[in-house]
Parts: C-alpha cells; structure tokens; sequence
C-alpha cells in the first residue's frame, strides 16, 4: 500500500508496530485460555460429562494459549495459534460448547492475522 502517492509505504501511526500487533495477538491469546479454564465448570454444571480425560485437554489447551501467549516475539508462535484455533476446534468433538468457544476464538485470531497483515504488511 502507498501513501500520498509517492511510492513510500504508508505509515500505521503506531509508535512500535510490531509491539502493538504481539499485543493484540498476546492478548488473544490470553483471553482465549482464561476462557477456556473458566468454562470447565459450566460445561460440567449443565450435565455434560466431561472426564478427566477431557477435562485435561481443555486445561491443556489453556495451558499452551498462555504460554504462546508470552511468546508472541517469536515468529512461529503466530503459526502456533494458529494450530492452537484447530485443535480448539477439533476438542468441540468432546463437547458442542468447546466446539462453539473455538468457531469464536477462530474468528478473532483471523481478525488478529487480519489486523496484523495490514498493519506490518
């Protein structure tokens, strides 16, 4: 994208763009395992029987969305959220809810991607 037309890109208006986009996809991410940890006792109020099996996956996921969380600096690490939305999705195969909750977190990591290819290009 150019600016006023003299061939220079145009600038975000951000400060430090690159901090700003590790930001947004840190707090994504961070959101996205509060969620999940606190989701676990609704899905089992509501009579789904969730097994510890499950239960462990769900603390797993939440567990590895925190860390990534911290590693935002990391090139891959936006490649691994990516993976993380995936799996969040295929856990919707234990319980519809965790299914809904990663058709929700997808759409706003895409909107992250979004944001981050528009603003670093």
């Amino acid at each position: 994208m150019t600016g006023d037309g003299d061939g220079q890109p145009r600038r975000s208006g951000l400060r430090d763009p690159q901090r700003a986009v590790r930001g947004l996809g840190a707090a994504a991410l961070a959101l996205e395992a509060l969620v999940l940890l606190l989701a676990i006792q609704p899905i089992r109020a509501v009579g789904a029987d969730l097994g510890g099996a499950a239960i462990a996956v769900v603390v797993t996921l939440a567990v590895v969305a925190a860390l990534l969380a911290g590693m935002m600096r990391r090139p891959w690490a936006w490649h691994a959220g990516t993976v993380l939305q995936g799996l969040l999705l295929l856990s919707g195969l234990l319980h519809w809810s965790l299914f809904v909750l990663g058709v929700m977190f997808a759409l706003a990591w895409a909107y992250a991607l979004h944001v981050r290819r528009v603003i670093l290009g």
